[in-house]
């Protein structure tokens, strides 16, 4: 290449990042919806779900005052507020299913139900999904006490409510495609509720670009350390995917590509969109599906080839996990509201709305993103087509070095194909689509092209 190309070249990556930060100003619509993230309405509703004495899957379903079943019914009936301002394209169900006795938590063959809320997207033409949940029922340290209070407030009357408050948000504008919210049950039974959505979506092949998961996202202090932080969430995501094939496992191997699966590339945007729109909240991006011992609903979305993550709270407090409510040595157990730290959740949530709300105004991902490989050289060329639907603006470049957790750099560019000055041994990248408003897709690893 004469020098004179490879000047040309670096005030092309030059204008174009400069055009990129243009293109990234903050959508004001969002800003707006971020701003409408109150903690007292965080707060109000996980005492609310709290009242109901115990959420446990199994406890009782005719009270209108106590029970899964009162809250079941509570929840549905606030989406129905919500739909009212929706322009009728928000509409509710309680989802009911029957689990088999197991053996194990469920006693007996039992009727439960995922409370839902779909917001109808308005471009028929575009078929994608995004599902935001956060777990309805709650327990004691005996996971089958279906009697006892089990208040369930941090665990997961937090999730539920910032799932609650984007439904509420974002019902009140239209966006291309379906979002759909829901307060699953059965979780702390064995993912049962996220199991029946999760094979729901597969078996009528819906196209879910996305499935965010909140379970314990309002405790800011930990038991034993003492450590309080709530300007960290962490963010769990799989590696290898639950369903790589035996060619996508030939090709993941021969790209190095095992720290960039779906769900890795949607914890990275969700940062990036956290960064954006969030103050004083940083996304800590833990490389693993979740913690030891533990488990949560984004697991069987995984499980079904979908992409997922959870978000978790920083710090644990197992005082207030799995507890009967009691006082003991002066210490008082128990998942109660008190212990909960409201501006934290009003953090996390709003990290939420600012990822759900740009990836579902944001166009389609390119295809058949391929790394040229037939050169030894430098540069880097990368090719890719552009998407269907929605009008795209450019492209985003995303690169970031071998050791890198997260992107690093952004080039900016309208065409389909690009050469950087970058190489592709020392760099990965990945492309995303960006209409004028700065909304990106999700970004998509390419693949060696020869």
């Amino acid at each position: 290449m004469k020098p004179t190309s490879i000047l040309y070249l670096f005030l092309l990556v030059f204008i174009s990042n400069n055009n990129y930060a243009q293109n990234t100003t903050n959508d004001p619509e969002i800003k707006k919806m971020v701003t409408e993230v109150k903690a007292e309405n965080l707060e109000a509703t996980v005492r609310k779900l709290a009242s109901f004495g115990t959420r446990h899957t199994l406890s009782d379903t005719k009270s209108n005052t106590r029970g899964i079943g009162a809250a079941q019914r509570w929840v549905k009936s606030e989406f129905d507020k919500y739909a009212l301002e929706s322009g009728g394209r928000l509409t509710s169900i309680i989802d009911y299913f029957t689990i088999k006795a197991d053996g194990r938590r469920i006693a007996t063959d039992s009727q439960l139900g995922n409370v839902m809320a779909t917001l109808k997207g308005i471009d028929p033409t575009d078929d994608r999904v995004l599902i935001i949940s956060g777990h309805l029922d709650s327990r004691n340290t005996d996971v089958m006490d279906t009697k006892s209070d089990a208040p369930g407030a941090n665990d997961d009357a937090s999730g539920v409510a910032a799932m609650m408050e984007l439904a509420k948000v974002m019902s009140k504008r239209e966006f291309p495609f379906t979002l759909i919210f829901v307060a699953v049950v059965g979780e702390e039974q064995g993912l049962y509720g996220a199991k029946h959505l999760a094979d729901v979506a597969k078996d009528a092949k819906w196209n879910v670009v996305a499935m965010i998961n909140n379970d314990m996202i309002g405790n800011s202090l930990s038991s034993g350390t003492n450590l309080r932080d709530n300007m960290q969430v962490r963010i769990f995501s799989e590696t290898i995917p639950y369903s790589e094939t035996e060619a996508e496992t030939k090709m993941r191997k021969a790209t190095n590509r095992d720290n960039d699966s779906p769900s890795r590339q949607l914890a990275r945007y969700i940062k990036t969109a956290t960064n954006q729109y969030v103050e004083q909240l940083d996304i800590n991006l833990v490389y693993r599906n979740d913690r030891f011992l533990r488990g949560g609903d984004h697991t069987p979305f995984s499980q079904n080839g979908f992409t997922a993550i959870r978000f978790c709270e920083m710090n644990e407090n197992y005082d207030h996990q799995h507890q009967d409510v009691r006082k003991e040595n002066n210490i008082q157990y128990g998942d109660l509201p008190e212990f909960m730290d409201f501006e934290y959740v009003k953090k996390v949530t709003r990290s939420n709305i600012a990822a759900f709300s740009n990836l579902a105004w944001s166009p389609k991902a390119p295809t058949n993103v391929g790394i040229e490989v037939k050169d030894l050289t430098n540069f880097s060329t990368l090719i890719w087509n552009a998407p269907e639907g929605k009008k795209v603006y450019g492209y985003n470049i995303l690169i970031r070095e071998t050791a890198a957790s997260h992107w690093e750099k952004i080039i900016f560019v309208k065409d389909t194909q690009a050469e950087i000055p970058y190489s592709k041994d020392n760099y990965f990248f990945a492309v995303q689509s960006v209409d004028e408003l700065g909304h990106s897709s999700l970004p998509i690893f390419p693949i060696p092209i020869r």
